[in-house]
């Protein structure tokens, strides 16, 4: 058989019949008669199969019955205007290669409906079922989608360093790299590890956010962004952990935070609107088979412009609702997932941006407003998950800046570079991150992390 193969969602959008094709890929069914044989054919490009027609007496009667759920072919046939319901075209078989077999017995997926809890222990194998071809799909829509909206607005994608001497967040949660010996490490005077002694020479761990190196490139380029893996060594064995996860952080010169919620939401929409545009099909699969409100609610997206209300505004509302909260709401508490859904679902039904946050909740970087109590943080928030974009506008001041490290006695050391950009050509300037995989399980609809993550990485597993 030729090496040349037509993709299958371009065969079922086709309209030119009668006429040799060539298509390859996984059986997901075989059903028929004697003399008749359906085969659901699926290569990946499409939720949908083509139906292939095989008269069973033009081949031989092993390679029929090695056709099996799994089994891997190619297909040289006729395509032609389907004679049955639920598909416009189909391949009348002339030719069948096959390329490797799935015992019935053995096969995992040889069955429907397996549960997602069960593909998580497969998830070797779990890309070959509709659920995460779909999601799958969708991921790599978003990921264009990303890089294509920060290309139209003239935005230069940075690389940021994986290895990292500093912790941007201050959380303290980060995986340690290391060359040294373990079982034996060189010791210090002070009884610890001599780092000094380590491949670079200082203790070093992965990033938990590109967004400090960022800023740098943002202080030459004016508007630049990352998408990267971020690592936490939390351990939360939870549907909405990882310990590695995608990041987007973009970060722009002279754009005060107004200007950061505009971009937020011009984002936030147009990623939307992509995936209903774009992902359609998949995600009317999701919508059938997982959560039925799931265009809908991307549809409120799009159709709605997100309201705007301070931290002290949203803490008044909760405090007013008549509602029974796990967690009780007071100023200066950080707001919780019921708090932000209750805002967006109830009170407003519409996404909403919450700014002005306390200080001593949000993290040293972040501009100081004159009130001394709140700073210039940015909350997206959007339906069913809550919080999807957090930013602010950056603290370009040196004096308030080094102020703030010392209050919160940050190691200057790690930081210097950080902070000497606000002694040369320091500008008002603003960012915010989005974290990859909440988009993701936003847009699917689907409830754990771990199912929106081609190779989730969590506590205890690190399979491959």
């Amino acid at each position: 058989m030729e090496r040349t193969n037509t993709a299958i969602v371009d065969l079922l959008n086709s309209r030119e019949f009668n006429r040799e094709v060539i298509v390859k890929g996984w059986v997901r069914t075989r059903r028929g008669k004697k003399n008749i044989n359906f085969i659901a054919l699926n290569d990946g490009s499409t939720i949908h199969n083509i139906q292939i027609v095989v008269e069973v007496n033009n081949f031989d009667e092993e390679l029929i019955k090695a056709i099996t759920t799994g089994a891997s072919i190619g297909i040289r046939g006729e395509l032609v205007p389907s004679q049955g319901k639920g598909q416009n075209v189909e391949i009348l078989a002339r030719e069948i290669t096959l390329y490797g077999q799935a015992d019935p017995a053995e096969y995992p997926l040889q069955k429907k409906g397996h549960s997602l809890e069960f593909l998580r222990e497969i998830a070797h194998l779990r890309f070959r079922t509709n659920t995460f071809g779909a999601v799958t799909r969708i991921r790599h829509a978003m990921s264009f989608a990303i890089h294509n909206f920060f290309n139209e607005h003239r935005f230069y994608y940075l690389h940021t360093p994986i290895i990292t001497g500093s912790d941007a967040e201050g959380a303290g949660e980060m995986f340690r790299v290391t060359t040294l010996d373990m079982k034996n490490p060189p010791g210090n005077n002070n009884g610890g590890i001599d780092y000094t002694k380590d491949f670079f020479g200082k203790e070093t761990n992965l990033t938990v956010s590109g967004q400090l190196e960022a800023e740098l490139g943002a202080l030459a380029l004016s508007k630049v962004y990352t998408f990267g893996p971020t690592f936490r060594a939390e351990n939360s064995n939870t549907p909405r952990h990882l310990a590695e996860f995608w990041m987007v952080e973009p970060e722009m010169a002279f754009y005060d935070n107004e200007d950061n919620m505009d971009l937020a939401e011009e984002f936030t929409r147009y990623l939307v609107r992509y995936a209903l545009d774009h992902c359609y099909d998949d995600l009317e699969f999701l919508n059938k088979m997982y959560d039925d409100q799931l265009l809908e609610r991307l549809r409120f997206v799009v159709d709605n412009t997100y309201e705007r209300i301070t931290y002290t505004r949203a803490v008044e509302i909760l405090e007013k609702a008549d509602s029974n909260w796990e967690f009780p709401v007071e100023w200066g508490v950080d707001l919780q997932a019921e708090h932000e859904k209750y805002l967006v679902e109830e009170h407003f039904k519409k996404p909403v941006i919450v700014v002005d946050y306390p200080r001593d909740i949000k993290a040293f970087y972040m501009k100081q407003n004159d009130d001394g109590k709140t700073v210039r943080a940015m909350d997206v928030l959007f339906p069913r998950i809550g919080e999807v974009i957090g930013g602010s506008q950056r603290e370009e001041e040196y004096d308030k800046l080094n102020h703030r490290i010392e209050e919160l006695d940050i190691p200057k050391e790690e930081l210097w570079w950080y902070l000497e950009t606000r002694k040369y050509g320091t500008v008002p300037h603003s960012g915010f991150g989005l974290g990859f995989e909440r988009l993701m399980l936003f847009i699917t609809g689907l409830s754990n992390i771990r199912d929106v993550i081609p190779f989730p990485r969590t506590p205890k597993s690190a399979e491959f």
